[in-house]
């Protein structure tokens, strides 16, 4: 780990000048949930008890701690990204820090440095809260919004796994559509433009978006000085703080209420309008489109009625509104939805008054997609990093735009930053939401959000090697975005992942994990074509076939106890353990029917307990005595490959520095070659230490072959996309 990681240009470097490379997990999934009560998404007792939670113990309790980061470690990570939520900072009330939760936080990030890992703070969130379907902020949020969030299965103001009938049948990734359902479209549009859209929402003399702003960046703050006073964390370990979580515009830019915004792309089971969803919130039946998802999209299946019989999504008028202490100004009405307070809508006749009531600012600027990210969204951005930076001096922050979406303009301006980061998100959406690996045909999503084409027909890339180009194009695009309109900055992609249980979970019986292999090549082929870090999505310490992550039924750890994991109660430092895996060196249940282990090889804890490790542990450059030019693996070949420009040869303290791991190298069957210098390696560490002359240098080596790796059969493609395209 670098003592101080700089930043020069889009390259990070170590204190010896050599380029370090960012590879990572996301710790983790289940840190969305608090363990007192343990609130998996399928558990609905004591659900709405939200000011009575606990987070101490996410990712995982500290006398676990050592198995599961060495298992990282090993496994060629030396980068974390660490989730925490607003709620396990400040749920029990305004103002209300859980210090226990906070000193828990601090022991586990005493452990990262232990392990040698550099780790950034991640705010996280999804649709707001998990009480609107997600995570993120304190249940009294919503209450300081005026909803009722007990209110919500009724309205289909938000779609919520805790209170959903049949948690074993929950749509899979439908939770993502509550970011166009009632409350996550107010919410959002309250906390980042509450000034502009809902002035009569004032809360103890603030209106409500500055009301929830200083409650956050305070929250935030107090953690960072908490951090800042433990005295040994700060750039040595804790090298830096990303954004808000996936932030999303809520209603900001909307041309009109009652149609689609052509940007909404995301429709699964009930897709009303933003108007309709306004109706249903305030108890009115509605009859709403219903969706689902296809090989290319969503497609329309009918329609349904919602009828909430009345009632509303809103707080009741004759509700005790002192429970939080908070004092509510007298214009702002209980028991009435906000819009109509507004003049969006009168509730009287249920007529839509101002249809365009979110395309223009309060100063009559026209909104979009582009004025969200680039008002809005900086708005808070420059405020959240002020806040940060007012305690971690030189952290680096991690700017994270909306998904998908073109980043802000940063470059030329007051906010240019020498220690800031692009930190997209990059999922292949076909995969992620059919749950299956289509290794026929996908498509250019970026390239059809970006309008290159003039029918998404025409972004079918066809075949395995056509598929894995294009990953790697769109990850190289949204880097050249971020280089055009953040500045020369590095690039690291915060999430990027897999579903595990493609297939209806196939794997889990057969053993056969080969769809999970080549989609999880697929991704770090195109991570590694565009030169970029990662963190992958993710690492969850309570992943199991069952449950998955234990929120909203995704499935996306690359660990599960339930692939022959050794515990923690097995495991001691130095690696021995009665569960060991003795005779092979991928866990049984990562060997497909068509893959093979050698019995002699690697018996480590390090396999135990993964999934398709045999695509995510790989070859990498951990420290480069020069720049980069390229790098790779080849998993069917088993054959790694690098080629660097030095600016001088490398002195014997600081040698280029790169992953090998037994898994596919073992030390006495790999073969290495260089254009020149000296090289050795460390089977216990896992490091190959390369000295090389100045000049334009290489290596290359290459490994055992364990895995029968499929070929594509393009011409069946072929056959396939022509049946696709015929339906289209």
């Amino acid at each position: 780990m670098p003592q101080f990681l700089q930043i020069e240009g889009t390259l990070f470097k170590d204190e010896h000048n050599r380029q370090v490379t960012l590879r990572g997990v996301n710790l983790a999934a289940d840190a969305k949930f608090p363990t007192r009560p343990n609130q998996p998404s399928h558990v609905t007792g004591d659900f709405f008890d939200g000011d009575n939670v606990s987070f101490v113990g996410r990712p995982f309790p500290y006398e676990e701690a050592d198995v599961h980061l060495r298992r990282i470690r090993d496994w060629g990570f030396n980068t974390v990204r660490y989730l925490f939520t607003w709620e396990a900072i400040e749920s029990k009330g305004p103002g209300i820090y859980d210090e226990k939760w906070i000193r828990s936080t601090i022991a586990l990030l005493r452990k990262c440095k232990e392990y040698g890992l550099m780790v950034f703070m991640d705010p996280h969130q999804d649709v707001w809260s998990r009480f609107s379907g997600g995570s993120g902020a304190p249940m009294w949020t919503l209450y300081a919004m005026g909803f009722n969030p007990r209110a919500f299965v009724a309205t289909e103001a938000a779609l919520v796994h805790n209170t959903y009938p049949d948690p074993q049948n929950f749509p899979k990734m439908i939770w993502s559509t509550n970011y166009t359902r009632l409350a996550c479209m107010t919410m959002f549009t309250m906390f980042f433009a509450g000034r502009d859209f809902t002035p009569k929402c004032i809360i103890d003399g603030k209106n409500i978006q500055d009301y929830l702003h200083e409650h956050y960046l305070h929250a935030i703050k107090h953690l960072a000085l908490r951090i800042n006073e433990a005295g040994d964390l700060e750039d040595s370990t804790v090298i830096g703080w990303e954004s808000l979580n996936e932030p999303n515009r809520g209603l900001i830019g909307y041309q009109r209420l009652d149609a689609y915004p052509e940007e909404q792309k995301n429709h699964k089971g009930t897709s009303p309008t933003a108007w309709q969803a306004i109706l249903t919130g305030s108890g009115r039946a509605c009859d709403v489109d219903t969706y689902e998802m296809g090989g290319t999209g969503p497609f329309k299946t009918g329609t349904t009625l919602i009828d909430p019989q009345g009632v509303q999504a809103w707080l009741p008028a004759d509700y005790d509104d002192s429970r939080y202490g908070w004092k509510r100004d007298p214009g702002w009405k209980l028991g009435e939805c906000i819009w109509a307070q507004h003049g969006v809508w009168d509730s009287e006749t249920d007529t839509l008054l101002r249809n365009d009531y979110f395309s223009k600012a309060s100063d009559g600027t026209p909104l979009g997609t582009h004025e969200w990210c680039n008002i809005y969204f900086m708005n808070h951005y420059r405020q959240y990093s002020k806040a940060v930076r007012s305690v971690h001096k030189k952290g680096i922050m991690f700017c994270q735009p909306p998904v998908f979406e073109i980043p802000p303009v940063i470059k030329g301006t007051a906010d240019e930053d020498d220690r800031l980061v692009y930190a997209p998100h990059f999922y292949d959406g076909i995969t992620l939401m059919t749950k299956s690996w289509n290794r026929y045909w996908n498509i250019d999503v970026l390239g059809v959000l970006r309008g290159r084409y003039l029918s998404p027909v025409f972004a079918i890339k066809i075949g395995e090697t056509a598929i894995r180009n294009c990953f790697k194009d769109q990850l190289t695009a949204m880097r050249e975005e971020g280089i055009q309109n953040i500045g020369q900055t590095p690039c690291l992609f915060s999430e990027i992942g897999i579903p595990y249980d493609m297939d209806k979970k196939a794997a889990y019986s057969s053993g056969n994990y080969s769809s999970q292999i080549s989609a999880m090549d697929a991704n770090h082929f195109a991570l590694e074509g565009a030169s970029v870090g990662f963190t992958l999505w993710t690492y969850c310490a309570t992943n199991d076939h069952t449950w998955g992550d234990q929120w909203n039924g995704e499935d996306l750890s690359i660990f599960s106890v339930d692939d022959n994991a050794v515990s923690a109660t097995e495991f001691n430092p130095d690696g021995k353990t009665q569960a060991m895996v003795e005779t092979a060196s991928i866990a049984p249940s990562s060997v497909s029917s068509e893959m093979t282990a050698d019995p002699t090889r690697q018996p480590s804890i390090t396999v135990a307990g993964n999934r398709a490790a045999e695509a995510f542990i790989r070859p990498a450059p951990i420290y480069t005595a020069g720049t980069l030019l390229k790098y790779g693996f080849n998993l069917a070949k088993v054959t790694f490959e690098l080629k660097l420009e030095a600016g001088q040869s490398t002195k014997e303290s600081t040698a280029t520095e790169i992953f090998v791991p037994p898994l596919h190298f073992p030390k006495d069957q790999m073969s290495v070659t260089t254009s020149g210098g000296k090289w050795e390696y460390n089977e216990r560490t896992r490091i190959l230490k390369w000295w090389h002359n100045e000049g334009e240098q290489s290596i290359k080596i290459v490994g055992v072959k364990t895995l029968s790796v499929e070929v594509e059969d393009e011409n069946l493609a072929l056959q396939l996309c022509d049946k696709v395209c015929l339906v289209m």
